[in-house]
């Protein structure tokens, strides 16, 4: 399914980026992985820290392509990152792998299930990775949204 699709079906809204959103939401991506990995914090609170970081790169992945999800629709997270290999060229393994997490988070937050201390470690990777490709991408891409005399 394409990003043309999605938007027919409402699980995509249309959405105009700018340069200071996607420079805000790219530091804090880069804020809630440091705090994932503060040690004194819990498991729990350091993946769902990391698996912010890789929601917000997924988000910025969706901007800089002229969309954003539908939150009001159910999957909102699963669809971001779903569109990961349209959006910003990501390997369908890595979206497999992200897709694990997301399930992982899932039981966290609505059955209490634990994380544990192997998850968080790959969450933190896989957000690292995510967010050193997302730039990547973005000064290959859409370089004017990293412009340093962003407007908001």
């Amino acid at each position: 399914m394409n990003l043309e699709n999605l938007l027919a079906i409402h699980k995509l809204q249309s959405f105009e980026a700018s340069a200071a959103g996607v420079q805000r939401l790219l530091a804090a991506a880069s804020r809630n992985l440091a705090d994932a990995g503060i040690e004194a914090l819990s498991s729990e609170n350091r993946f769902d820290a990391a698996y912010k970081a890789v929601m917000q790169c997924a988000m910025i992945g969706l901007w800089a392509n002229g969309y954003r999800t539908s939150t009001s629709q159910p999957g909102h997270h699963q669809t971001a990152l779903q569109v990961l290999p349209k959006t910003l060229g990501l390997e369908r393994d890595a979206v497999i792998v992200l897709d694990a997490l997301r399930k992982q988070r899932n039981l966290n937050d609505y059955e209490g299930d634990p994380v544990s201390d192997s998850a968080v470690t790959e969450c933190c990777r896989q957000a690292a990775l995510l967010l050193e490709h997302t730039q990547t991408w973005l000064r290959r891409n859409r370089p004017e949204l990293l412009a340093s005399k962003a407007q908001p």
